[in-house]
């Protein structure tokens, strides 16, 4: 009546409370300082981890999808998948605004904790294509998560996902690419390049252009994830060395270069 909401629920708690798990969410930020900045460190880190594995979720639908032959879907989901990264680089825009001093009042309490040990991260490079064995080297004397680290190892990525679905609609997809060990990085193949290229032509209203253009999006959204990484750890830190044994910055520029579903950039340059 009246359209006002409901204000009393019996019981101990709220619907609202209850389907969020808000008493659990909002009782595991756990800062390990004094520090008024570690906070924005802490709970943004956990953000990231919670957007990590949304993506991943979707990354493993689009992998489903295109199996499946429903690349209206996959593209669908693709397209919200990439403003999802956008919520995720948007992370960087608030850690950016740490002053080195703010950061170093608690980087001494993180240890050897890093990013980089972030197996949802791992998982998420993993389903888009980017196989590295040794990262999931971290995880190996924690058994649950390890095995879910290798089994996203050994599953197909979206990208092969793609190439299986290209293939099946008549492109020139060699059995090599296909019928590769998918726990081995990924080797870039002339053919694959081409029937990109191919495909491109068709222009937009192709389904597989659509689909294209869609995962071009989402690797997009995920190299300027890692390049604003580098500028924001180089802001904050300079060239010290980074938690966890890395380089730091310089680690950073180099991962920074790698490009997921590698071909559909390259393919540009033959049309």
């Amino acid at each position: 009546m009246g359209g006002e909401p409901q204000l009393d629920f019996p019981g101990p708690s709220t619907p609202y409370i209850d389907y969020q798990c808000l008493d659990v969410l909002l009782a595991i930020q756990r800062p390990l300082s004094d520090a008024p900045a570690e906070p924005t460190f802490y709970i943004l880190g956990q953000v990231k981890e919670l957007l990590f594995k949304l993506l991943h979720g979707e990354l493993c639908t689009v992998r489903e999808l295109l199996d499946g032959d429903d690349i209206a879907q996959a593209v669908w989901t693709l397209r919200r998948t990439r403003r999802v990264i956008e919520l995720l680089n948007g992370t960087w825009d608030v850690l950016g605004t740490l002053a080195p001093t703010e950061f170093n009042a608690f980087r001494e309490h993180l240890g050897q904790a890093s990013g980089f040990q972030s197996y949802m991260y791992r998982m998420l490079e993993y389903v888009l294509g980017n196989k590295n064995a040794a990262m999931s080297r971290p995880h190996r004397h924690v058994p649950h998560v390890h095995e879910k680290v290798q089994e996203a190892l050994r599953a197909p990525s979206v990208y092969d996902a793609a190439l299986r679905l290209l293939a099946r609609r008549g492109a020139d997809i060699p059995e090599s690419v296909l019928a590769r060990d998918l726990t081995e990085p990924y080797v870039p193949h002339a053919a694959v390049e081409r029937a990109w290229a191919d495909l491109y032509r068709a222009g937009p209203g192709d389904d597989l252009f659509e689909l294209a253009e869609a995962m071009i999006a989402v690797a997009e959204g995920f190299s300027r994830w890692r390049a604003l990484h580098l500028l924001t750890v180089e802001r904050i830190i300079g060239n010290k060395t980074g938690t966890g044994g890395t380089a730091g910055v310089s680690w950073l520029r180099r991962v920074s270069e790698y490009r997921f579903f590698p071909e559909l950039w390259s393919a540009r340059s033959l049309l």
